[in-house]
């Protein structure tokens, strides 16, 4: 830090953390699709020349973790010496650093006297992209079948897009095109923002000063997390969970961890993990980097520290090739996140050995993808909507009601926001579900009921959640969660279970309830307070009181 003095960097390094801040509010507000202008789920950030994170904005956890390796495998295609001002790089492919086809990264780079100092960068969901169904494909048993890929690659927006060849190519393969497009144009718009905030730092303080600064910000958060690391007990620690199955059979998918804390490095080693499967409940090699590395950042550090590609320097993640965490090609991916929260499940468990005062219990952790679709005379109208349930509770507080999990962090869709955008279907029930949650001497977050009614035939329903079997564990005698369902209530009277993965047609006047768990119980409930207990009683969370077979027991 030589050429850069401390109050410079502090303001530098403060401005581009609130550059990746305004580049994640202007991807949220020029959104078309309700899953990325109402749900918020995407993200944005800013990259060095080489390829590293070096600020974020603070939206989806599991995207901007690891995008350094999905930048890098652009850069390995396309070096930063050969591009021009206008190009922009762009990747979704999971076994090329992406994660899942849905989520499209864009990288703009940042000229500045004709040489590039850094990305602009983004990355949405986008609700469709082609493949074997509207929004997902749950039969899909290849990656081919769940939309299109776009390799590591570098266009121009001049040339490509603006009615280019590429928009085209986009547009004449994608179900919901308007929204589609839109969102793309989105990210460009937050990538323009960062690109312009860089560069008027760039102007006043001078490109040396803004790169060293870029530098000094991963190197400060690489000296936290490993003094962090100093801290923590060591040892080596496991843990383990499952996915409840692939949706093919009903073997459980077991995700092992081994958690190796060092003097100032953390090892994980994912050996013991099941085979890669037939069905898209696989998870690319840069997801489950993020999982694991969420879990180490919440549990070992502080918020404080910049959630950047120093921050991984102290941590190894070893996992094994052709496993359920780093399958071979061409396996389906798109319900990455059901097998990356066990990651994170995991890696808790092994870590509460530890230090069981900053871990949380088990919560639902679940991605359920809810889509809903329906082929009119002026097209497709595709909804898609992504739920969480309850947090698991932690030794000093309960866990939160009814959110998305930790990894994905997405709003949920307002209700009112649905009923513009679409007319085949109407929300009818959305209440948080009492008794959800396990209790303990803190309680785990309550999940919730949503219920849609069809109003058009031939809607197409299509689901994958999970924790429909195996319910959230408890820590320290906490109680497990409660597990999830599906039910279709029939115009004609008859009920239909779904399993966790499934599709099937709908009719007018049918009605879907989706009933996504809560979270795992801390502790025994014999040592929750009173206080605690009549809360939930009084707000209508529990209908039994816990406290009346404890006086039984005693009698």
């Amino acid at each position: 830090m030589s050429q850069l003095g401390p109050i410079d960097y502090a303001v530098i390094s403060q401005a581009l953390i609130a550059a990746a801040r305004e580049m994640g509010v202007k991807l949220i507000r020029s959104a078309y699709s309700t899953i990325l202008r109402e749900a918020r789920d995407g993200s944005a950030g800013l990259m060095d020349r080489d390829g590293n994170t070096v600020a974020q904005a603070e939206l989806i956890p599991m995207q901007l973790g690891p995008i350094g390796e999905t930048l890098r495998a652009c850069l390995r295609r396309h070096p930063v010496e050969t591009l021009k001002e206008g190009d922009f790089l762009i990747n979704n492919d999971p076994f090329e650093g992406g994660q899942h086809i849905p989520d499209v990264f864009i990288f703009t780079p940042i000229f500045v006297a004709g040489r590039v100092v850094g990305f602009g960068a983004s990355v949405a969901h986008h609700l469709d992209l082609g493949g074997g169904a509207p929004g997902l494909n749950i039969h899909a048993s290849d990656v081919y079948q769940e939309g299109l890929r776009f390799p590591p690659s570098r266009y121009s927006f001049e040339h490509d897009w603006n009615g280019g060849s590429f928009e085209r190519l986009v547009t004449a393969n994608v179900r919901v095109p308007d929204l589609t497009i839109g969102d793309f144009n989105a990210q460009f718009a937050a990538n323009a923002i960062g690109v312009m905030r860089v560069k008027q730092l760039c102007e006043r303080y001078g490109t040396d000063k803004v790169e060293a600064a870029m530098r000094e910000m991963q190197d400060y958060s690489e000296r936290r997390v490993r003094a962090a690391i100093a801290q923590a007990p060591k040892g080596t620690f496991y843990g383990e969970d499952a996915v409840d199955d692939d949706g093919l059979t009903d073997e459980p998918l077991v995700v092992k961890a081994k958690v190796t804390i060092s003097d100032d490095s953390v090892e994980i080693d994912f050996e013991g993990t099941c085979a890669q499967v037939k069905r898209n409940l696989n998870c690319p090699y840069s997801s489950t980097l993020s999982a694991a590395l969420s879990c180490v950042k919440s549990v070992l550090t502080s918020p404080d520290i910049p959630y950047n590609e120093g921050m991984a320097r102290p941590i190894t993640i070893k996992v094994p090739y052709g496993s359920l965490l780093n399958p071979r090609p061409p396996a389906p991916v798109r319900a990455r996140m059901i097998p990356a929260y066990r990651v994170f499940n995991a890696v808790m468990k092994a870590m509460a050995q530890a230090l069981p005062d900053r871990v949380i219990a088990t919560g639902f952790d679940c991605t359920t993808a809810f889509c809903l679709s329906h082929l009119g005379e002026k097209g497709y109208s595709v909804y898609l909507e992504i739920f969480g349930g309850g947090y698991g509770a932690s030794r000093d507080a309960d866990g939160c009601d009814a959110v998305d999990s930790p990894l994905s962090n997405c709003s949920n869709a307002p209700v009112e926001s649905l009923d513009i955008d679409y007319e085949f279907f109407r929300i009818v029930g959305y209440e948080l579900a009492p008794d959800s949650f396990g209790l303990g001497a803190r309680r785990g977050g309550a999940g919730f009921t949503r219920r849609c009614e069809i109003l058009r035939d031939d809607v197409q329903l299509a689901i994958y959640s999970d924790r429909f079997r195996l319910a959230p564990e408890g820590l320290l005698g906490g109680e497990p969660g409660q597990r999830g369902s599906c039910r279709v209530f029939r115009a004609n009277g008859t009920v239909e279970e779904l399993k966790s993965k499934a599709a099937l047609d709908l009719g007018k006047g049918d009605i879907v309830e989706m009933f996504v768990g809560g979270g795992a119980g801390f502790g025994r409930v014999v040592e929750r307070p009173d206080a605690m207990i009549d809360r939930d009683l009084a707000d209508g969370l529990l209908t039994r009181d816990p406290r009346t077979a404890r006086k039984l027991a005693a009698e």
